[in-house]
């Protein structure tokens, strides 16, 4: 099991993915955690389920067999915590289905 505390960040993000959609804090949390979590996952190993939980800002997750060995790798080469490692991806992702408000000048119409 791999904890991290969720970001400011991902917060935000979780309150405005609530706001949008009329959920809770603590709902639209979990909802974006699961979404980054399993952007990870997906990349690392394929996955399209992920095993987690949050408790306030305190995220659980086991990860698969994959992510662990990536997640090792990774912060042996870079001095850090498995677990920093984690919430480094995961912040990556947290506005992942998020809509942007502005849509540049010379995007294509919607």
């Amino acid at each position: 099991m791999i904890s991290f505390e969720a970001s400011d960040r991902l917060v935000a993000a979780a309150e405005e993915w609530g706001e949008a959609r009329l959920e809770d804090r603590d709902e639209a949390l979990e909802t974006k955690v699961e979404q980054a979590l399993l952007e990870v996952e997906h990349l690392v190993a394929g996955a399209n389920e992920v095993d987690f939980e949050v408790d306030g800002r305190t995220v659980h997750l086991e990860p698969t067999d994959a992510l662990a060995t990536f997640l090792e790798r990774q912060a042996a080469a870079k001095g850090l915590d498995e677990s920093d490692v984690l919430a480094l991806h995961v912040d990556l992702f947290a506005r992942v289905f998020l809509e942007d408000e502005e849509r540049p000048s010379n995007a294509p119409p919607t």
